[in-house]
């Protein structure tokens, strides 16, 4: 279905100049640094989504009762846009961020957007602000952020009856500074990320608040990230802050936590097809921490690795725990990772034939 987006657009009268964006692109970090402009539009019941526009980026006002300050009624996505060889510039599987937007709202009583618009808004954004996505180089690319939040002046706890969602971009260099080389995991035993019924797997902002003290007790033993086990037993990996996780066997078998009380990864589910195009048999089910450092010690798991739209590809070196750790080191990125990840890479900048349909033409 096409998009029924209408749009009133105020161009910024004062952008970045070319030489300081220059100099942003060349080494622009992650998160630091916003575009020109940024995507607004805003619900309510009678009209539904309405008052879309495009302006300068800027602050926004907010009343001090403004619901999501106080109830977290909120939803985001992460995606990226990448400039290819010819100037081009697609991003990547917009329509699952989108459906996965939906079923975020769903679960945090909002109203959905539908997809044919989320990919229209992110489209108009990226269009009016491509000068802001930089070259491939050091795999950098245009971050985008589409959000919802709870926009009503109310304080009492029910759904919003006005909701507003944005869209704002950042240019991004790699993620981990050091590039993709093998990261520490702590296992918080205290700590859990999500419950049966619960959040676990919508996008939204309470999810990666509970980990970030998880994430202090990380680098407190030393550790880059934290992985978190199920709440109910306490037994079964779910996934760290902010990625997913895969383990490679010995015997060519992928196995990927199952979801329900994890997040439905754009990249997870990308890497799941490009696996089985590639030959391996990938499980998706519970699989126990116990499992993870047996295998790990006996040498059936061969490999570990974590998966983001941020990080992309990142390969795990080493779990440790209160009293113990295991690991094949931080020199160690075995063969699998790095293929899935050089091809999924390739796909997203135009290095090799989609076969999957995944890119979008943006520009």
């Amino acid at each position: 279905m096409p998009s029924s987006l209408d749009l009133a657009i105020t161009a910024n009268p004062t952008p970045v100049p070319d030489d300081r964006l220059a100099e942003i692109l060349a080494a622009p970090g992650f998160g630091v640094h916003f575009t020109d402009h940024m995507l607004t539009l805003e619900w309510t019941p009678d009209a539904g989504w309405h008052n879309g526009r495009i302006t300068p980026y800027g602050p926004l006002q907010l009343d001090p009762a403004t619901a999501v300050l106080h109830y977290a009624q909120e939803t985001f996505e992460g995606m990226k846009a990448y400039r290819h060889e010819d100037g081009s510039v697609w991003t990547f599987r917009p329509e699952a961020n989108a459906a996965r937007m939906i079923r975020s709202s769903q679960r945090l009583a909002l109203p959905e957007l539908p997809v044919a618009d989320f990919v229209a808004a992110v489209d108009a954004l990226v269009e009016i602000d491509q000068r802001w996505v930089p070259d491939a180089a050091g795999e950098k690319s245009l971050y985008v952020r589409p959000f919802m939040f709870a926009s009503e002046k109310f304080l009492g706890v029910r759904p919003a009856q006005h909701v507003t969602f944005m869209v704002i971009a950042s240019p991004a260099g790699a993620y981990f500074s050091k590039g993709p080389t093998p990261v520490s995991i702590w296992l918080t035993e205290e700590y859990t990320r999500a419950g049966r019924g619960g959040m676990g797997a919508a996008k939204t902002g309470g999810n990666y608040a509970s980990s970030l003290v998880a994430q202090q007790e990380a680098s407190a033993n030393g550790c880059d990230q934290v992985v978190f086990l199920d709440a109910q037993e306490g037994r079964y990996v779910e996934e760290l802050g902010g990625m997913n996780m895969y383990f490679v066997h010995a015997d060519g078998r992928i196995v990927t936590p199952e979801t329900g009380t994890i997040l439905e990864g754009i990249t997870r589910a990308s890497i799941i097809e490009l696996a089985g195009k590639l030959g391996h048999r990938v499980e998706e089910r519970r699989f126990s921490i116990d499992e993870w450092r047996d295998g790990v010690a006996s040498g059936a798991i061969t490999e570990v690795f974590a998966c983001g739209t941020a990080a992309v590809v990142t390969p795990v070196g080493t779990l440790r725990w209160d009293g113990g750790e295991v690991g094949t080191g931080e020199d160690f990125v075995g063969p699998v990772t790095k293929e899935l990840r050089r091809r999924l890479v390739d796909i997203q900048y135009g290095r090799a034939e989609d076969s999957f349909g995944w890119l979008h033409r943006v520009v």
